[in-house]
C-alpha cells in the first residue's frame, strides 16, 4: 500500500466530524506552513547574499527552476479559470458543481507563482514601479504582468460575489477573468516563442501550445484538488458532483491528446528539420542528459498515463481518475521544467562560430529548491485553509 492510499484510507467516508481527520489537517497545516516559510525565508536569503551566490543560473542559463516553477503555476492558474469559465460564464451544468472550487484554486496558484517569481527577480521592489511607471508598449513581458495582475483581481472579485451568490456579477468579472487570463497566457508564450535567439522556442507554437496546456493543466488540477478535498472532509461525492468530476476527466483526456499531438509534431520538426539549436535541444530530451525527464516525467508520467487511465475506465471510476490526475501533475512540472531549462542549454549563434560550441549546463541550488518546495507548500497550505474556512465550497451541494 502505497503513501496515498494509506493517507486516504484513514479519512471517513461519511461525513461525521472525527479526531483522526482533524489531526490529519492540523498536522497537515503544521508541515505546510513550516514549509512555506523555509522558501519564503530561503528567498529572503537569495535576495540578501544575491542570486549569483545562492542559485544555480549562469550568464548562458539566466533562467532556472524558478522560472519553471513560475511558468508551472501561472499556467495552472489559466487552466482552472478556463475550466470554472466553461460552468460559470458559459453555462454548462455539469461543471457549476467544480466552478467554485475551481475560480478560489486559480487565485492561490496564481498567487502562489508570483510569490516564486518575487525571489527570481533580484530586486523585486523594483517590479511594481517598472510595470506603472516605466512601461513598454513593445514588451511582451510587461504585457504579461499587467495582464496577470488585473486577472488576479478579476478573479478574487468573482469569487467574492460567489460567495455573495451574485452570480450575474460572478458571470461578468469570470468573462473579465477569462479573457484576461488568455491574453496574459498568450503573452507568456510569447515570451518564449519571440526569443529568435533560442531555436528550440522561437515560433508561433509557443503562444496556441500554451493555451492548449493551460486546458489540460486546469483539469488535471480540479480534478486532484476535488477528490483529496472530499477526502480530506471525509464527504461523499454526490451524484452531480461525479458526474461533473467525469465531464471533467473527459475534457482532460481530449486536452491530453491535443497536447499529445503538440509533443508528437515538436518531437519530429526537431530531429528531421535540423535547424541548428533545435535540433541539438531536442537530443538532449530524447536521448541525451534529460530523456529521463522527457519520457518518464513528460510523456509518462504527464500525458500516456493519464489519458490510459481516464480512457481504460471510460472515465468513471474516481479513483483511478485521481491517480491519473496526480501523476499527471507531477509530468506537468517536468513539462515546464524542461521547456523552461533545455530550451537554454545550447548556446546562441554556436554553429556559426561566434561562440564555444559546448553546450550549457544548470542545476538548480538547494536554495532554488527551498523556495520551490515553498512555492508547493504555500499553495498546499492555503487549499486546506479554503477548504476550512469555506467549508468546501457549500453552495455546490454536499
Amino acid at each position: 500500500m502505497t503513501y496515498t492510499d494509506t493517507l486516504l484510507s484513514i479519512l471517513p467516508k461519511d461525513g461525521g466530524l472525527t479526531v483522526e481527520r482533524k489531526t490529519l489537517f492540523n498536522i497537515s497545516v503544521v508541515i505546510l506552513a513550516i514549509l512555506a516559510l523555509v522558501g519564503i525565508g530561503s528567498g529572503l536569503y537569495s535576495l540578501y547574499a544575491g542570486h549569483e551566490h545562492t542559485f544555480g543560473v549562469s550568464r548562458g542559463v539566466p533562467w532556472g527552476m524558478l522560472i519553471a516553477t513560475y511558468v508551472f503555476f501561472v499556467v495552472t492558474s489559466t487552466g482552472l479559470c478556463i475550466v470554472s469559465s466553461i460552468g460559470h460564464v458559459f453555462g454548462f451544468e455539469n461543471f457549476q458543481p467544480i466552478a467554485k472550487r475551481a475560480v478560489f484554486l486559480s487565485i492561490i496558484t496564481i498567487i502562489s507563482g508570483f510569490l516564486v517569481i518575487a525571489f527570481e527577480i533580484e530586486n523585486t521592489w523594483r517590479m511594481p514601479i517598472a510595470l506603472v511607471l516605466g512601461f513598454n508598449l513593445t514588451s511582451n513581458i510587461w504585457w504579461m504582468g499587467t495582464l496577470y495582475g488585473l486577472y488576479m483581481v478579476f478573479m478574487i472579485i468573482e469569487f467574492i460575489m460567489l460567495q455573495m451568490d451574485k452570480h450575474k456579477a460572478a458571470m461578468a468579472w469570470g468573462l473579465a477573468g477569462l479573457l484576461t487570463g488568455i491574453a496574459a497566457h498568450s503573452n507568456l508564450g510569447a515570451v518564449f516563442g519571440l526569443l529568435g535567439g533560442r531555436e528550440f522556442w522561437h515560433g508561433p507554437f509557443m503562444p496556441i501550445y500554451f493555451i492548449a496546456s493551460a486546458a489540460m493543466s486546469g483539469c488535471v488540477a480540479i480534478l486532484f484538488f476535488t477528490y483529496l478535498a472530499y477526502r480530506f472532509n471525509g464527504w461523499n461525492i454526490g451524484d452531480q458532483l461525479k458526474s461533473s468530476l467525469q465531464s471533467v476527466a473527459k475534457l482532460a483526456a481530449l486536452t491530453i491528446a491535443v497536447v499529445l499531438f503538440f509533443t508528437t509534431w515538436k518531437m519530429i520538426t526537431g530531429v528531421t528539420g535540423e535547424i541548428p539549436g533545435e535540433y541539438e535541444a531536442m537530443a538532449y530530451l530524447l536521448y541525451g542528459p534529460y530523456a529521463v525527464n522527457f519520457w518518464i516525467g513528460e510523456i509518462t508520467l504527464g500525458l500516456v498515463l493519464p489519458l490510459f487511465l481516464v480512457l481504460i475506465v471510460k472515465a468513471k471510476n474516481l479513483r483511478v481518475i485521481f491517480l491519473a490526475s496526480l501523476a499527471g501533475v507531477i509530468g506537468i512540472f517536468f513539462m515546464r521544467y524542461d521547456l523552461v531549462i533545455v530550451g537554454q542549454l545550447v548556446p546562441p549563434f554556436a554553429h556559426m562560430g561566434l561562440a564555444d560550441s559546448e553546450m550549457f549546463s544548470y542545476t538548480p541550488s538547494l536554495i532554488e529548491s527551498l523556495i520551490t518546495v515553498g512555492g508547493f507548500a504555500f499553495c498546499g497550505l492555503f487549499f486546506l485553509l479554503g477548504e476550512k474556512y469555506f467549508r468546501g465550497f457549500v453552495n455546490e451541494g454536499h
